[in-house]
């Protein structure tokens, strides 16, 4: 294999219709629109982690690769979105039904406000109220390792049920899919594999350095730190209420995350050593829900994208769109 691909790591996310991958220098996203044609969206991107020293310290660049990841995943998530209203207004029109009613700019926007309000809400009160709650309520509250242990389990199976009950629904199920194609293709360039859609078909849905797995870090070493520092305020300072525990660990929230991508970063480099194996297992096992068999026009949009933000040569497919925002 070429050494210095080799070195090179590409990954993304599925959004709506499609799928997003970011290379070295650019993040590329690629939907697939009802006409069939790939729409492809590029646009140059260096983490802040590159021109900053500071940032770019251990623990401190995880939080930070977190953070900018979000905002990536959410912009690519609203311009998927916004891809896939084109198609749905273009069926309105072709409906024979009466034509809907079209929404204010301020109401949309009103509502995706109180979307996410409502999102971030329903968040809070499954991963971190009611898992403390619950703890406190079985009396837990002075044996710091074992309510934390009790709480933390709640969180993970809250989660685990969270995700399962989603991919009930068509649309996210559809999500899961292009999430399934984009693991193929990330594992066939890992492979060195021709990139064409019945080659990197036959590689796994399952991938180690999964957004997935890095939950379960998350909230595997949040277990460990949180009994810790609990048994240290207990000492000195007595037993914290609910609220006053889950102040100051909503607060740890930075140094978990980065201790996090820290852990997954070196699992990423010995994802053969049986240790590595073990504390990627819970993350493997839960992709069996966030990922799902894709087919080969998903397969397809995934190597566009792959290819896009590797700055490969496309030019052999003769259905793609370049969109300028």
């Amino acid at each position: 294999m070429n050494k210095e691909k080799k070195q090179i790591q590409v990954g993304g996310q599925a959004v709506i219709e499609g799928v997003m991958m970011r290379g070295p220098e650019y993040l590329a996203t690629a939907i697939r629109r009802k006409d069939k044609t790939i729409e492809i969206k590029k646009q140059k991107f260096e983490s802040i982690t590159k021109s900053n020293k500071y940032l770019a310290l251990p623990i401190i660049r995880g939080f930070v690769s977190l953070v900018e990841m979000m905002k990536i995943g959410i912009g690519t998530l609203n311009f998927s979105a916004s891809r896939a209203e084109l198609d749905w207004k273009e069926e309105e029109k072709n409906d024979d039904k009466k034509p809907k009613k079209e929404k204010s700019k301020s109401r949309q926007k009103t509502e995706e406000v109180f979307s996410y309000i409502f999102a971030f809400g329903l968040a809070f009160l499954l991963f971190a109220f009611l898992p403390y709650q619950i703890a406190e309520w079985m009396n837990l509250a002075k044996e710091n390792i074992y309510f934390n242990l009790f709480a933390g389990s709640i969180r993970i199976v809250f989660f685990v049920i969270y995700v399962w009950a989603i991919s009930r629904m068509k649309d996210v199920h559809r999500i899961f899919e292009y999430h399934g194609a984009e693991h193929k293709a990330v594992f066939a360039y890992e492979n060195d594999s021709d990139l064409s859609g019945a080659k990197v078909q036959e590689f796994k849905t399952l991938h180690p350095r999964c957004g997935t797995s890095f939950m379960f870090f998350v909230l595997l070493i949040s277990i460990l730190i949180f009994s810790i520092v609990d048994t240290i305020v207990a000492r000195y300072l007595g037993v914290p209420s609910v609220p006053v525990r889950l102040s100051y660990h909503l607060l740890m929230i930075p140094l978990i995350s980065g201790i996090s991508y820290e852990v997954l970063k070196l699992s990423g480099k010995n994802i053969k050593h049986p240790l590595v194996k073990l504390m990627t297992a819970p993350g493997l096992a839960l992709q069996r829900i966030t990922t799902q068999p894709p087919n080969d026009e998903q397969v397809e949009v995934a190597i566009v994208a792959m290819k896009s933000a590797l700055e490969m040569d496309i030019s052999d497919y003769t259905n793609i769109q370049y969109i300028e925002e």
